[in-house]
């Protein structure tokens, strides 16, 4: 029997999406082998964090509330969700292959002498990880042999876990008062400022390519406002120009798996679809019918996307009146 132990993210007192798709991977793991879930939530003044995955079924919500913890420095992270899960007996430590768990993930495996399987997609019945590498061409089973375990679980490849009812005890794990004299200390984070959903949790995604070029924003942001839906870009996009670093999505970008995707004027090279195939309907938009996007999109339109999708843009407006 296991004791998995779950990262929970979280932004400005909300809870991250990605969270509930690493838990969906805890319940399928604990079903498959049995045990049960903690949550750990680390951070500063995050008692609301705790308070809302109390109904998601987990044994323990355990809050780490210090002031040291308010932004998610790798090394003070890792020390205490290490100390926490050694604390209480967990075998496993999961959380999302995001920014942070990419980062801290791995010290904790250092910290817990643990064995680490990163990128999970799913589980097999033996007891693997599987995992995709060379840009997704390929899946490999990671088996992990230590008695300890650091799983880091891709979002995309996981439905949100929906709440069970209940009411998990909250419980206050004391962290060690000593943080703020670690050598990393925050200084400041400039984030790009945004009304749009962030991209790796829209439900739905508007991608354009290097086809766009200058034109890039004329013609994805009008269809991104009538829908709600976040931007994204192809790495080609990106390295000319045409479309800031953080719209990047791909094997070296972001990996989305919205409801909706549009990938517009994008050709579907490997390593763009490495970030995007798990998207629950892609429509691909181009005027070269022999692209590789069609052979995986689920709606193919040959077209100018100059032309096609201010059209588009304009019959969801008439439509929705």
């Amino acid at each position: 029997m296991s004791k998995v132990l779950i990262l929970a993210e979280h932004d400005k007192g909300a809870l991250k999406k990605v969270t509930l798709n690493t838990l969906a991977f805890a319940r399928q793991y604990v079903a498959k082998f049995g045990g049960s879930y903690d949550f750990a939530v680390l951070g500063h003044n995050v008692a609301g964090v705790a308070e809302a995955l109390r109904s998601y079924g987990a044994g323990v919500v355990h809050l780490v509330d210090h002031a040291d913890l308010a932004h998610p420095i790798a090394s003070a992270w890792a020390k205490v969700l290490a100390d926490l899960a050694k604390s209480i007996g967990a075998d496993i430590v999961v959380g999302p292959a995001s920014t942070t768990g990419k980062d801290v993930l791995p010290r904790v495996a250092v910290r817990l002498g643990a064995g680490m399987a990163s990128e999970i997609v799913s589980l097999t019945d033996g007891g693997a990880f599987r995992r995709p590498m060379w840009a997704g061409n390929l899946m490999g089973d990671v088996k992990i042999t230590t008695a300890n375990k650091v799983i880091s679980v891709r979002a995309s490849a996981f439905d949100a876990a929906e709440a069970t009812g209940g009411q998990s005890p909250v419980t206050a794990f004391a962290s060690d008062a000593g943080l703020a004299t670690a050598r990393v200390k925050f200084v400041s984070f400039d984030g790009v400022q945004s009304t749009r959903p962030d991209l790796t949790e829209a439900a739905v995604v508007v991608a354009g390519g290097r086809g766009l070029k200058d034109k890039f924003g004329a013609v994805t942001e009008p269809l991104a406002d009538v829908l709600g839906a976040a931007i994204g870009a192809s790495r080609a996009a990106v390295d000319d120009g045409f479309a800031p670093n953080d719209y990047q999505i791909g094997q070296t970008g972001k990996v989305v798996a919205p409801q909706l995707y549009f990938a517009i004027a994008i050709s579907g090279a490997v390593q763009h679809l490495a970030g995007m195939k798990n998207s629950k309907v892609i429509v691909a938009i181009n005027k070269n019918p022999d692209e590789p996007i069609f052979k995986v999109a689920d709606y193919g339109l040959v077209a100018d996307a100059f032309v096609a999708v201010p059209e588009l843009t304009a019959q969801i407006k008439t439509l929705r009146g």
